[in-house]
C-alpha cells in the first residue's frame, strides 16, 4: 500500500446530509483504520462541533475547522514545531484564519456599505440557528462557538449578493457558500489548510528517512469543497441527496462516486483502495 492520506468534507459527504450519520461509510472507515491511513476531517464546522464526532469515530488524526481557519494536530504526531502555531491542549494548532471578532467587525462594515442587514451567527440566537440549519439544540450551541469563520444569511437580488461578495474581496478577505449560508473568512480555505498539513507529513517522512511518495485523496459534495479537491491527487465527488452531482465542480480526473453522501463515500474509498493495493 503506498503512503496515502484521505481528506474529507463532513456534511453531505462522510455524514448523511439529513441524519448526520456515517454508518453507511463504516466498511471504508474500518479499512482506512486497519491500513493505518490518516483520515483528515475538513469542515466548516467548529472545533466544538467536531470533537464529539471525533470521539464517536475514534478519530486520532489531525482535523481542519471552519473552512481552513485552523489545523488541529494531536500532540506528539510530528517531531517539530510549526509556524503560526500555538498550543491548545491536547493539540498543536496552526492558525490560518482571522480571529472571529475581526470577521464580525468586517461583516458590520459591509452591512453599512451595502445598506442591508447581514445576519451572522453572532447575531442569531441558538433557536434561530436551529431553524436555519436544521441542527438540534445541542449541536446549534456548538456551531455558535466560532473562532475563524462567520456564516451569514444573505437573501435578495443577485446584484446585492454580488456587491456583498465584492466588498469582501476588496478587503482582502474571502467568502464561500455552503448550503443555505454564506461564509466570511480570512485569506484561507480548505485546500490551503490541507496543503499546510500535507507539508507537515512530508517533512516528517523526510526526517524518518522515507522516500515513498504520499498520495492524497479528497472527498466532497459541493463547490465549497473545490479548493480541497483541486489540491489532491484523487478528487472524489459524492452525489447530492437527489442523486445529482454539483454542476459547478469540474476538475480533471475527478471521480464521481456512485452514491449519495456516505454511501458514495464508502464505495469510492473501497474502490480506490482496491486499485492501488
Amino acid at each position: 500500500m503506498p503512503n496515502l492520506i484521505v481528506f474529507t468534507d463532513l456534511d453531505g459527504s462522510l455524514l448523511d446530509g439529513t441524519t448526520y450519520s456515517y454508518e453507511a461509510a463504516a466498511p471504508a472507515l474500518t479499512a482506512l483504520r486497519e491500513q493505518g491511513i490518516p483520515l483528515v476531517l475538513v469542515s466548516s464546522k467548529t472545533r466544538a462541533e467536531m470533537e464529539p464526532l471525533r470521539q464517536r469515530l475514534g478519530h486520532r488524526d489531525p482535523f481542519i475547522v471552519e473552512n481552513g481557519g485552523a489545523v488541529f494536530i494531536p500532540h506528539g504526531l510530528f517531531d517539530f514545531p510549526f509556524e503560526r502555531m500555538r498550543t491548545r491542549s491536547p493539540y498543536q494548532v496552526i492558525e490560518l484564519g482571522l480571529p472571529y471578532h475581526m470577521l464580525r467587525e468586517v461583516l458590520k462594515q459591509i452591512e453599512d456599505a451595502v445598506e442591508t442587514p447581514l445576519q451572522g451567527f453572532g447575531d442569531l440566537s441558538v433557536e434561530a440557528i436551529m431553524q436555519v440549519t436544521g441542527l438540534p439544540h445541542a449541536d446549534a450551541v456548538l456551531a455558535k462557538q466560532r473562532e475563524y469563520d462567520e456564516p451569514y444569511l444573505l437573501q435578495g437580488p443577485q446584484p446585492l449578493i454580488e456587491e456583498v461578495c465584492r466588498q469582501i474581496v476588496i478587503r482582502g478577505l474571502r467568502w464561500t457558500k455552503g448550503g443555505r449560508l454564506f461564509h466570511l473568512m480570512g485569506d484561507n480555505n480548505k485546500g490551503e489548510a490541507a496543503s499546510v498539513l500535507l507539508r507537515c507529513y512530508l517533512r516528517q517522512q523526510r526526517m524518518s528517512g522515507q522516500v515513498e511518495r504520499i498520495e492524497t485523496v479528497g472527498i466532497g459534495d459541493s463547490i465549497n469543497d473545490a479548493p480541497l479537491l483541486a489540491m489532491v491527487d484523487h478528487p472524489i465527488l459524492v452525489q447530492k441527496p437527489d442523486g445529482s452531482y454539483d454542476p459547478d465542480l469540474h476538475l480533471t480526473g475527478m471521480i464521481r462516486a456512485p452514491g449519495i453522501g456516505p454511501v458514495g463515500w464508502n464505495e469510492a474509498i473501497l474502490d480506490l483502495l482496491a486499485q492501488i493495493s
